[in-house]
């Protein structure tokens, strides 16, 4: 792994701090825990995880950028979704998950023409939440610290599923593995375990790689598609993430898996260095959140590029509004653009997955490129 760069005094005795309340947490275990529980920690821990603590996460000064942060022109889009979802069904609310530093909802309450009856954000991070709140101080919205126990609405996702904490398996010739967490020699380190029952084994049997294969299982991602269609009475649920469908996912060329960590605009596959100050994520398996939806009782509306679906929704006529010869205004929300829809940048790599749930609306912005046949 090429040279990272230093943290500064206080943000180092942070990660150390979190280092120790991981190492407790696995010597209480007896010595080693899943890979699942030690992403939740380095990410949720309260008060000590990446996303639970008070440093920039996003943006020029953070660790990585989101398409929202890109460009205003994307939760302007998405308002554009939720417009005809709001004009057919009025009197429905919206349910934004894990809303970042608030720039998504603020595009979109901005452009909405038609207002929802209530937008909630469900956020973990405190830190996040008071962002949020600075920036959508001028709308109405209603924060939460768990799911509703009914809604009728939109639920919208924008890269949450990456950051649900995963199980990580090594297929061997006779048996399977889960990937853990342990101390060795002083320093957090990986130790493989036997598993022979249970859901993660039942999972894993199913996919066939070859011998010494290593990747993710996200048994909590498709327990909350679950969880999130049990509240969801009549509406829809987007999920937008990057991602690909099983057949790429467990390709034989992707034998060590998606991990992948992002400190300071650096990716690298390291989660052990400086928890708490680097984010963790993998990329989603859009099969199993399909058919995570399916069983549990939603319809699917359907799977494609994030490029088709920002296309599908509108994003050249809003940059149309923008006029040309307003060359300080146009040239740069070009650029922004596409870096959204071209495949070189998040266009393709991006995916957004549909479900309806008690009604029958076709949405235009899965009317082209649908990518369902890579499910």
């Amino acid at each position: 792994m090429p040279p990272l760069p230093e943290p500064e005094g206080e943000a180092l005795a942070h990660s150390e701090r979190l280092q120790a309340l991981i190492r407790q947490n696995i010597a209480d275990a007896g010595g080693w825990i899943s890979f699942a529980e030690y992403m939740r920690m380095a990410l949720y821990a309260p008060g000590l995880g990446y996303y639970s603590a008070g440093a920039a996460k996003f943006g020029k000064s953070g660790d990585f950028v989101t398409a929202p942060e890109i460009s205003s022109l994307f939760g302007k889009t998405l308002a554009r979704f939720a417009f005809e979802w709001l004009s057919a069904n009025p009197d429905t609310d919206i349910l934004e998950l894990g809303a970042g530093t608030g720039k998504l909802a603020f595009d979109l309450l901005q452009e909405l023409e038609v207002s929802p009856r209530r937008y909630y954000i469900l956020e973990v991070s405190a830190d996040l939440r008071r962002r949020q709140e600075e920036r959508l101080r001028g709308f109405q919205v209603t924060w939460l610290e768990d799911l509703p126990e009914n809604f009728e609405g939109l639920i919208i996702a924008n890269e949450v599923l990456d950051a649900v904490p995963c199980s990580l398996v090594r297929w061997r010739e006779k048996n399977i593995e889960e990937r853990g967490v342990c101390i060795s020699e002083g320093k957090l380190a990986w130790q493989d375990r036997q598993i022979e029952h249970g859901a993660l084994f039942e999972a894993a049997r199913a996919i066939h790689v070859p011998p010494g294969y290593v990747s993710e299982i996200h048994l909590e991602a498709r327990a909350l598609v679950a969880r999130l269609s049990g509240i969801l009475k009549r509406g829809m649920l987007l999920f937008l993430d990057y991602g690909f469908g099983r057949a790429e996912y467990y390709h034989p060329d992707r034998s060590q898996g998606t991990l992948m960590c992002h400190y300071r605009h650096h990716a690298h596959d390291d989660p052990f260095f400086l928890p708490g100050l680097q984010d963790i994520t993998t990329h989603v398996d859009f099969s199993a959140i399909a058919e995570a939806g399916i069983d549990a009782g939603l319809q699917f509306a359907g799977y494609t590029t994030q490029a088709h679906f920002l296309i599908n929704c509108g994003i050249t006529d809003i940059l149309a509004k923008v006029s040309p010869e307003d060359v300080t205004a146009y040239l740069p929300l070009c650029s922004e653009l596409q870096k959204l829809v071209s495949p070189a940048e998040m266009g393709e790599s991006f995916k957004v997955i549909g479900f309806r749930k008690e009604n029958e609306i076709i949405f235009s912005c899965f009317s082209l490129g649908d990518k369902s046949r890579l499910l």
